[in-house]
């Protein structure tokens, strides 16, 4: 009896011990997709620092573990999936993809990192956000989306290279473009008009200094990261179809035929008493009988049709792969213009030894078959109203032309030509082949799991080439010796982009602290030739064949982020950059940037239900810009002379080799840039968004500047001078309105604002820049300004406020009018910039659209200020005038008019990109496939002041651009 007591208050005495042993657990994560094992998951006690991660075979060993412990398995792109301890000695479990965290996951500079722990000002954008609408040319998927990026498509010609600007870019006369990055492979900026959008599965914007500076050299201007679509575990199919029909949206208001006549018989009076009566007759028998509106006969309706295939899956069960092959055809609205692209895609994601070799290829070949209409809208504008288009006696092919004689060679030489025969006469036509890939490999290493090698191989070769030919009976064709010769010629070019990037990335957690580090090396290279045949017609003519410099670009770079309690986090950067645009002493530079973040929910907001996140950021960081375009003006450079300068030997003459100007000082402008920004995220982040602030500085600008008397073989040349600065904010909100099952509405706003002032130029000595057809300069750019400011005079009004011809302000005081009375006035920046979207679904209907405003930019209206003048109208022949003359009632143009204060005018407005509407047979075809319809409106309005064609265009000076055309669209999207 007392043996049995004993042993049962040892028992009692070693319960407690047992409750609290130690164990181990043995366990297997899998993909719940795949069912393959996932190495490298993160396997952790709850509230501990308890943790493994699985091996290469997904396999585990987690010991110190008791029962009721809850396990946290978690693995980037999977839902954290937990569990409780009861005991068991081994385990298997299997994690599932969550497409919100892969959403969530930002592309960076040779990695990505989680957009709630970004440190720089980054935003991203991907396929569910872009617009929806005609989207020809891959800018047009991000146009009004971010705040701080403006992409302006420079009018309606089809597929034409937008212009971008992120932050108001960062220089005076160098490239302003951005770094546009594709798969990793550094880009010209033209790739955006030959990628096929359908491709495109993501945008990110890097847009200050602490978020580019790993790119170095090419980085002052933001760079644009643009991620391509991949292949999936699931075999789907979709076939994308649309078509529009457009038309012209506006034209210049000049006058009618009637009106003409009535101005024309005003101008030139006839009668007895009339002096130069016979003169006057002759000017008025110059008229036609016609009403022809010249601007409705260049143009024409439209249409456009684009169709998309694409096909992704597991190709032999191994290998994610995604085949696209599209067709897009774009006809724009001056007669003869279109585009026909092709482009084929292959994207292969292969993964090998439990995922520890991922590799990643991708393949795209773009065809472009371009008919280019040349710009005749000045001709349209000016063409005599009372001229018909074609003429049955003409030697023009039949059409209207003002001509002294019977044969094309009685032309009258400086009156305007038909511009609906210029654009039917001729035939410009291009094409362009261009592929373009690259090939990665990332390998995370077997015996050390925390560190990966990646290499990424990337290929570039644009080939083109243009043939130009106008007959012999068009007005427009080439002249020779007082003779038209018509044009045939051809031109054709290659160039090469070679990429080598390899880098090492080791991520490591200890307790609280988890950090990654970055290193590595780019080497890239461009090369190209081009040829150009002489006008067959010409003998004059001599062909003419160029080989590029190389460029060759060279970096070293490295970053590492710190994140610690997840709350407190830190990124540093540096690259070393060589290229070989300067001189060895001038050729390498250091690119370090910094930022750092805190996330204030824990430490200020932690039992709030309302704020979901709060975190602030400040960086600061330096950039290069080596694009100055200066070719190879550092290096001793000697030319051949010509017949008037050679050197007599005997009798044998020889051309004299001469030496030119260069600057060995030669190097890239570098811009410094500090940021501050908050993001923020309300009830669950159903409201979230981000407010930066910035300043950045660029310094040693190019310019072309004299030199010291007696220190070069030239007066003036490429040089390193000045600086300028531009600062501002930046307003990003998103919100989800309604969030139901049948009901949702999203809705996104950005504001940005930018001011930019030139701080010091060369010398202090102003530059004048656009040049408006008259040898004068329309701009400047003046320290203490902002850049391409208008220089102007002051127009002067009557008492009842019309402006009175000739008449402009003495600003200096010195009794006389002339130029250095002009003044700075406006300048062709906004003040402010907008853009709203908003997408709304219920069940199965969907409706979106896009608005976009600019407010404070100023244009000039050179079409109203070369051509508001009566005696305008009699150039040789009779031209036409802007309804505008009307309002002035001004007789001569003057240089002071031309550049009159008056033609300066506000560019605010207010455009709708597309508004679309749909409806989605989730389950067609007996479930095998879903269908969406859909119709829309491209360009559908535009709310301005301006009297011009449109506002939205590059430079500031109108001179007439290719218009936008609104157009009507219908679509279907099928799913199997």
């Amino acid at each position: 009896m007392k043996t049995l007591q004993k042993k049962l208050l040892l028992l009692l005495l070693m319960l407690p011990l047992g409750l609290l042993a130690q164990n181990t657990l043995k366990g297997v994560v899998l993909d719940g997709s795949s069912k393959q094992t996932l190495p490298g998951v993160n396997v952790l006690v709850a509230g501990t620092t308890n943790g493994v991660t699985t091996d290469f075979d997904g396999n585990f060993t987690l010991t110190n573990i008791k029962k009721g412990d809850r396990i946290v398995f978690s693995y980037i792109g999977f839902k954290d999936e937990t569990i409780t301890y009861e005991n068991q000695n081994t385990i298997t479990i299997t994690l599932q993809e969550d497409q919100k965290e892969l959403k969530d996951v930002v592309v960076i500079g040779y990695g990505t990192v989680k957009k709630k722990d970004a440190t720089g000002s980054v935003t991203s954008i991907t396929s569910s956000d872009f617009n929806k609408g005609a989207n020809v040319t891959v800018d047009n998927l991000l146009t009004g989306k971010v705040a701080g990026v403006t992409i302006n498509s420079n009018g309606g010609s089809p597929g034409s290279v937008p212009t971008i600007r992120i932050r108001g870019g960062s220089s005076l006369l160098a490239n302003n473009d951005p770094l546009v990055v594709l798969d990793g492979l550094p880009m010209d900026s033209r790739v955006l008009a030959t990628l096929n959008p359908s491709d495109v599965e993501s945008f990110t914007i890097l847009k200050d200094a602490s978020a580019t500076a790993i790119y170095g050299t090419r980085a002052s201007n933001g760079v644009i990261i643009i991620t391509t679509k991949k292949g999936s575990k699931e075999l789907q199919v979709d076939y994308n179809v649309q078509y529009g029909t457009g038309k012209k949206v506006n034209k210049i208001d000049v006058l009618s035929a009637d009106q003409f006549r009535q101005v024309v018989n005003n101008l030139y009076p006839v009668g007895p008493s009339v002096p130069n009566s016979a003169f006057n007759q002759g000017v008025r028998d110059k008229m036609g009988n016609a009403n022809t509106d010249w601007q409705e006969e260049i143009y024409r309706r439209t249409d456009y049709i684009d169709n998309n295939l694409s096909i992704k899956g597991n190709f032999l069960g191994l290998i994610p792969t995604r085949l696209t092959i599209a067709n897009t055809y774009q006809e724009g609205i001056r007669l003869t213009d279109y585009m026909n692209r092709n482009n084929v895609s292959l994207n292969l994601s292969p993964s090998f030894f439990g995922n520890h070799l991922k590799t990643r290829m991708s393949l795209n070949y773009t065809n472009t078959n371009r008919r280019n209409a040349p710009g005749v809208e000045g001709g349209a504008i000016a063409m005599d109203p009372t001229q018909p288009v074609y003429d049955p006696t003409s030697p023009f092919d039949g059409f209207f032309e003002f001509r002294d004689g019977p044969t094309i060679n009685d032309f009258a030489p400086i009156a305007v030509a038909n511009p609906v025969a210029q654009l039917l006469q001729t035939n410009n036509r291009s094409e362009n082949y261009k592929l373009f890939g690259n090939f990665e490999v990332d390998y995370k290493f077997h015996f050390l799991p925390e560190l990966r090698w990646v290499t990424n191989l990337g290929y570039d070769r644009d080939a083109g080439n243009s043939r130009n030919f106008t007959p012999i009976t068009a007005r427009t064709s080439p002249i020779r010796q007082n003779a038209l010769i018509g044009n045939n010629s051809y031109s054709d070019g290659v160039s090469t982009n070679k990429l080598i990037d390899s880098y090492l990335v080791y991520n490591k957690t200890f307790n609280d602290l988890t950090f990654d580090v970055t290193g590595g090396y780019s080497y890239q290279i461009f090369e190209g030739y081009g040829y150009t045949t002489r006008n067959q017609n010409n003998a004059d003519d001599i062909p003419q064949s160029t080989v590029n410099d190389d460029i060759v670009y060279v970096g070293f770079f490295g970053r590492t982020n710190f994140t610690y309690k997840d709350k407190y986090l830190l990124t540093l950067s540096y690259r070393r950059d060589g290229t070989s645009r300067f001189s060895d002493s001038n050729r390498w530079g250091n690119f370090p940037a910094a930022s750092l973040a805190w996330k204030l929910k824990e430490d200020f907001f932690k039992e709030n239900k309302i704020i979901s996140e709060l975190k602030l950021r400040a960086g600061w960081g330096v950039t290069g810009q080596q694009d100055i375009g200066a070719g190879l003006f550092y290096l001793p450079q000697y030319y051949l002379g010509d017949q008037n300068s050679q050197y007599a030997f005997d009798s044998n003459y020889f051309n004299v080799a001469q030496p030119g100007g260069f600057n060995p000082n030669l190097k890239w402008e570098e811009t410094t840039t500090y940021n501050a920004g908050v993001d923020f995220g309300i009830k669950d982040n159903r409201l979230n968004g981000s407010l930066d602030f910035f300043y950045k500085v660029s310094d040693d600008l190019f310019q072309v500047a004299p030199f010291a008397d007696g220190s070069n073989f030239t007066n003036e040349g490429p040089q390193n001078i000045g600086s300028m600065s531009v600062k501002g904010f930046e307003l990003n909100i998103n919100y989800d309105v309604l969030k139901q099952e049948n009901l949702n509405w999203n809705v996104n706003f950005n504001a940005s604002k930018f001011e930019r002032r030139i701080d010091e130029i060369a010398g202090g000595v102003p530059i004048f820049v656009g040049n408006i057809g008259i040898g004068t300069e329309s701009q400047i750019m003046q320290e203490g300004f902002t850049p391409n400011s208008f220089y102007v005079f002051k127009q002067l009004y009557n008492n009842d406020g019309s402006p009175i011809e000739g008449a402009f302000a003495d600003l200096n005081g010195d009794g006389l009018v002339n130029n250095s009375d002009r003044y700075i006035y406006k300048n062709i920046d906004p003040n402010l910039i907008l853009g709203f979207s908003t997408s709304f679904n219920y069940k199965n209907f969907d409706l979106g659209f896009n608005l976009r405003a600019s407010f404070g930019n100023r244009i000039l209206n050179v079409v109203k200020s070369r051509s508001s003048y009566y005696n305008q109208i009699l150039n040789g022949e009779l031209q036409n005038l802007p309804s505008s003359v009307l309002d002035y009632n001004f007789n001569t143009p003057g240089v002071g008019q031309i550049l009159s204060d008056l033609f300066v005018e506000n560019g605010s407005f207010l455009r709708m990109d597309y508004a679309t509407f749909g409806y989605t047979f989730p389950k067609w075809l007996e479930g095998k496939a879903s269908l969406r319809l859909f119709t829309g409106v491209q360009n559908p309005f535009i709310i301005t002041k301006y009297s011009g064609l449109d506002p939205e265009f590059t430079g500031g000076n109108d001179q007439t651009i290719y218009p936008r055309q609104r157009q009507i669209l219908f679509g279907a999207n099928v799913k199997f």
